[in-house]
């Protein structure tokens, strides 16, 4: 029997190429579009296809969490992520949600079919770039937790404030705020005030700091 798929993607010229593309390959049926996250839960719903091939960033719902629900919701259907991020934290919040493979748009037609028929045969699908993100990923260090208080301390940093003007402003003696910064340094492997801001906003560690700001 053809594997049944359902195609999810925002932007209808690559949804049209990805038709164009897949419809005249044997033993594929499209059964679908869906142009965001929540509509490719309710076709999934409706029309429970094999596979689903779905776009990491769409507006609204993205691709992770239309894969979790889908994962739940529907259990026999394969989610195969196809996007152009190639991010450790995209592949793996894909692979947490339930996707049975991730695979990038610069792969080519014959992977691309190889990949949906391996995913709607159970096979995880993870291209070697990917596989190896995973994994690097996986063997990384634990990163160490941020107190409360060296929290405080880093975000009054990232509003620009000095080490005296951040013990005034928490009641504490300047030789204490330098202390909590070396700590904070020391967690977060780096070298100073700018470069710690950075890695705490890249780890959504200040996620208040702007809202405060504004």
């Amino acid at each position: 029997m053809a594997i049944r798929l359902l195609i999810a993607d925002d932007h209808p010229v690559v949804r049209a190429g990805l038709v164009g593309l897949l419809a005249g390959e044997d033993g594929l049926e499209i059964v679908g579009e869906a142009d965001s996250g929540t509509a490719a839960i309710r076709l999934a719903d409706e029309l429970r296809p094999d596979v689903v091939l779905m776009d990491l960033r769409m507006p609204g719902l993205d691709g992770v969490a239309a894969t979790a629900q889908i994962s739940v919701r529907c259990p026999d259907v394969r989610v195969l992520i196809l996007t152009t991020y190639d991010t450790d934290s995209n592949i793996v919040r894909a692979v947490e949600a339930g996707a049975a493979g991730y695979l990038l748009k610069d792969a080519t037609p014959d992977a691309l079919t190889a990949a949906i028929r391996a995913a709607a045969e159970g096979d995880t699908v993870l291209p070697p770039l990917i596989a190896a993100k995973l994994v690097n990923h996986v063997r990384a260090p634990v990163q160490e937790t941020l107190t409360a208080r060296e929290l405080d301390v880093l975000r009054l940093v990232a509003r620009g404030l000095t080490n005296a003007a951040i013990g005034r402003q928490l009641n504490i003696g300047e030789t204490t705020v330098k202390t909590h910064l070396v700590r904070i340094f020391a967690k977060l492997d780096v070298g100073d005030r700018t470069a710690a801001v950075t890695v705490a906003l890249q780890r959504r560690l200040l996620t208040d700091v702007f809202e405060a700001r504004g």
